[in-house]
């Protein structure tokens, strides 16, 4: 509501759905988990932040984990291990 008029018109633009699935496609392939410069480099095309937005709502979703591991990115800093989150079994 009190973000800028381009946001609004930016996120009108943007199928977060679409980009969810990719995102959420892209971290499965990885089975011990991936940190955002590996999702980067999937999408070349794509800013750092319309990638890495999609983890708050695939998160939310169940439909992926933060490890609580954290690996080196190409900056030197340490970036969140992303990963499928499994079903859990019955007991």
């Amino acid at each position: 509501r009190e973000s800028p008029d381009t946001s609004h018109e930016a996120a009108e633009y943007v199928d977060t759905t679409r980009l969810e699935q990719m995102v959420y496609e892209a971290i499965c392939t990885y089975p011990e988990g991936c940190i955002s410069d590996q999702l980067l480099d999937r999408f070349k095309g794509f800013p750092y932040s319309s990638i890495t937005a999609r983890y708050r709502a695939l998160l939310d979703k169940g439909f992926i984990e933060d490890t609580g591991e954290r690996r080196k990115g190409r900056s030197n800093k340490n970036q969140r291990v992303m990963k499928k989150l499994e079903p859990k079994q019955p007991e």
